[in-house]
């Protein structure tokens, strides 16, 4: 069952530089665990630019419910935002994929307008499709290449990981939602890919040993991707 979740705000304290201003547009896949509390936490531990965060997330929408009802778009006219984080399910169906490309298309045509950055994160397959993760990323890269979209490979990351290390739990307990640590890489994904920073180069709050595997796969899935 997918979490019930209300747009929250979140931002980083002091500093005179102005921060990055990041809109998220998803559904628990994004709520779950905060993946924006775990973006701005990156980059107060990187000491650069501050990331202020909005995230309109409740379970199980669309980004063409986004669209139509759940306020989202109103959060994005009162911006202004440097970039809109648009994440969908894995859309690994055909009439998903073409789905998944008309509203990236759509989202992103209207974050450029107001003047925000438009980027997709790639999500995943459930725990028991783990074979449906080629397409997933493949669905993603192309909504993003036909809608000009930064590409946040976070499904592409999960996959590098497990080869790295096949007994990582990047999954929550319902094979679906991720687990901290799969909202840990989702997040390493996320702000290296909207700041250019190198996730090798990023601390994270991880054991050595899996600390290196989740930088490592970040770095692996954007040159894949790039």
């Amino acid at each position: 069952m997918l979490l019930a979740t209300v747009p929250a705000c979140g931002g980083a304290e002091g500093g005179g530089e102005r921060p990055r201003r990041l809109l998220f547009v998803g559904n628990s896949l994004t709520a779950t665990n905060d993946l924006p509390a775990t973006v701005r936490a990156l980059a107060a531990e990187a000491g650069r630019q501050p990331v202020e965060t909005r995230m309109v997330a409740p379970g199980g929408v669309s980004l063409e419910e986004h669209w139509r009802s759940t306020g989202a778009r109103q959060a994005l006219e009162e911006g202004p935002w440097d970039a809109v984080v648009l994440q969908q399910g894995p859309s690994t169906l055909p009439g998903s994929r073409a789905h998944l490309r008309t509203w990236t298309q759509r989202w992103a045509d209207d974050a450029r307008a107001h003047g925000a950055r438009p980027a997709l994160l790639g999500a995943w397959p459930e725990a028991e499709r783990r074979d449906a993760f080629p397409a997933a990323i493949d669905s993603h890269a192309a909504a993003a290449m036909a809608s000009e979209t930064t590409l946040l490979p976070v499904a592409a990351a999960w996959r590098v990981a497990w080869k790295r290390d096949s007994g990582l739990e990047l999954y929550g307990p319902d094979g679906f939602h991720p687990s901290e640590l799969g909202t840990q890489l989702a997040g390493l994904v996320v702000y290296a890919g909207l700041t250019g920073a190198d996730p090798e180069e990023l601390s994270l709050d991880l054991d050595d040993d899996v600390a290196t595997v989740v930088r490592a796969a970040a770095a692996e899935a954007r040159s894949l991707t790039g």
